[in-house]
């Protein structure tokens, strides 16, 4: 790529980011059909982007458990470093909680636009043969994505509680940051042990409904 071109691209991506700001989704759409991308395009990008954020946030709810594991084996040392920890990881968590709330509003978004735009689009076709098989692919179609969205939502409510007990857990260790505290927070590792548990249940069904929903879409 030639020099002269990188600031043309900046702009472009500018343009864009600055139109989903603006929330003009006509204009965004009229642009990105102008680089290929159809609404169908998108929703398919929208719904993997979902689906990168859930298999990162796995891991990032997994560490948080883990480093409160490491709070309930604390046996000398430097109780401000598990703290640090602890707290790094929760701030990950509620980050990766809200683009994940974020995106998943966008693949939402892209799909009404395009089931409204290709339904409206059926009528336009004369042939009925054609007319019958194209509104079957619309309605498997949207049948997929509520099967898909579902699950999302599901996965997204699953994290709530497991940010409420680690954000508990972070606020009472800023304030008793002593090992008798370690002890007074008795049961708390094992109750978020058990939703981590289920949200990675739930994490793991909305990623096979996004796998399934790429796959015949």
């Amino acid at each position: 790529m030639v020099k002269s071109q990188i600031p043309f691209l900046r702009w472009g991506v500018f343009l864009i980011l600055f139109v989903l700001s603006a929330g003009c989704s006509t204009t965004y759409y009229a642009a990105m059909e102008k680089l290929g991308k159809e609404k169908r395009h998108l929703l398919a990008d929208k719904v993997e982007d979902v689906k990168d954020s859930q298999t990162k946030a796995k891991e990032e709810f997994i560490d948080a458990l883990t480093r409160i594991q490491e709070l309930y084996a604390f046996d000398g040392g430097e109780l401000e470093t598990v703290y640090n920890r602890i707290k790094s990881s929760y701030d990950d968590c509620k980050s990766r909680a809200e683009q994940i709330e974020s995106r998943i509003a966008q693949a939402k978004s892209v799909a009404k636009d395009l089931f409204a735009e290709w339904a409206a689009e059926i009528k336009e076709i004369q042939d009925p043969g054609l007319k019958k098989t194209s509104q079957k692919s619309l309605s498997e179609t949207r049948a997929r994505f509520q099967n898909l969205e579902t699950a999302m939502d599901r996965s997204a409510r699953a994290m709530a509680p497991v940010l409420a007990k680690l954000k508990d857990t972070v606020l009472f260790l800023k304030h008793n940051l002593n090992a008798q505290a370690v002890g007074a927070l008795g049961k708390e590792a094992a109750s978020i042990e058990t939703d981590v548990d289920a949200l990675i249940r739930d994490m793991n069904a909305a990623i096979a409904e996004a796998d399934q929903f790429i796959k015949h879409f």
